[in-house]
């Protein structure tokens, strides 16, 4: 591991004891506790980018610190002391983005420990109420990089015994919210269908088996829903398989037009019949990609903004998403 990450980690877990201890120290404490976590949180993913290339956790739109983190800081505008890096969001995304599906925290679970963080950083406010499932994000996220990044040393330390008690009541309050969501979509499932005949509601379903909700998706597969049964759709991002020519996706929600269930990330592996972390799509990437390296680009396709020419297959960026 390089300086930059383990400087990284180092400050990392400083400022998670920190966070723990402020945690202890009772409701008084708890707007530090969530400052210090996010705090830590951010640090930990930076260490991870560093890791890979110090480059990595640098504002790409800032040349001189970029200059600083490729080992070029004599040709910057300033010092290092001033360059710029990116944020705890930011960060996570670039994180989850090479993780695909090793990553447990959804980006809707990461907003409120980066609004907490700030809040209590800029105006001195935080939402009581997420105390403890701000720190629980926390915590989940941090032991889905430890054992990615090189050791070094105890990161808990003498919390590891809460750290355990907070998952574990983290995760049990989750199970009971799951439960609510699946019993919810069954009621709703029987006031719109249950009036149907069999054949009727076999057709009605069918007519809006291929629904999916608005927005941008990589990638949708259809699956059975664990409330209703009826089809709904797993969404998610595809990655080559490094083991054999195919592609995989990594599914982070869940979708059921039928019921309106709807379910996150952490979700999906919490139902008595869980989804795949992974679902092997059976097709090679050549033709998987085809349609993106096909894909126009400007008049003649796509360009080069170094040659001024034609890009070839291979270096056509194929990480976007579709319209649903």
């Amino acid at each position: 591991m390089n300086k930059d990450a383990q400087r990284l980690w180092y400050s990392s877990k400083k400022w998670m004891n920190a966070a723990f201890t402020a945690f202890s120290d009772g409701p008084m404490m708890k707007d530090m506790a969530v400052h210090h976590a996010g705090v830590a949180a951010e640090h930990l993913l930076k260490a991870y980018l560093a890791h890979l290339h110090p480059a990595l956790i640098v504002e790409g739109k800032d040349f001189s610190s970029l200059l600083h983190a490729t080992g070029h800081g004599a040709h910057a505008a300033g010092p290092r002391s001033q360059a710029k890096t990116i944020g705890l969001v930011e960060a996570y995304v670039r994180v989850a983005g090479i993780l695909k599906g090793g990553m447990p925290v959804s980006r809707q679970e990461l907003l409120p420990l980066a609004e907490a963080r700030n809040g209590v950083a800029h105006a001195a406010f935080h939402d009581e109420g997420q105390v403890n499932a701000v720190f629980t994000t926390c915590l989940r996220m941090a032991d889905s990089l430890l054992p990615v990044l090189p050791p070094l040393g105890d990161f808990w330390g003498q919390y590891q015994g809460l750290h355990d008690k907070l998952l574990d009541m983290q995760v049990e309050e989750a199970r009971v919210h799951l439960e609510g969501k699946l019993a919810r979509a069954r009621q709703i499932f029987s006031e719109r269908y249950g009036h149907f005949s069999a054949q009727d509601r076999a057709l009605v379903l069918a007519a809006i088996a291929n629904v999916t909700s608005p927005g941008y998706i990589e990638h949708d597969e259809p699956a059975a829903c664990p409330a209703c049964e009826s089809q709904g759709w797993l969404s998610g991002e595809t990655s080559s398989s490094e083991m054999a020519d195919t592609v995989l996706m990594a599914p982070f929600v869940f979708e059921c037009p039928a019921c309106d269930l709807h379910l996150e990330a952490g979700e999906l592996g919490m139902l008595k019949k869980p989804f795949p972390k992974e679902i092997d799509l059976e097709v090679s990437p050549a033709d998987f990609y085809a349609e993106y390296r096909s894909f126009p680009l400007g008049d003649e396709g796509p360009y080069s903004v170094f040659s001024r020419g034609p890009v070839p297959d291979d270096e056509v960026i194929v990480g976007v998403s579709r319209l649903r």
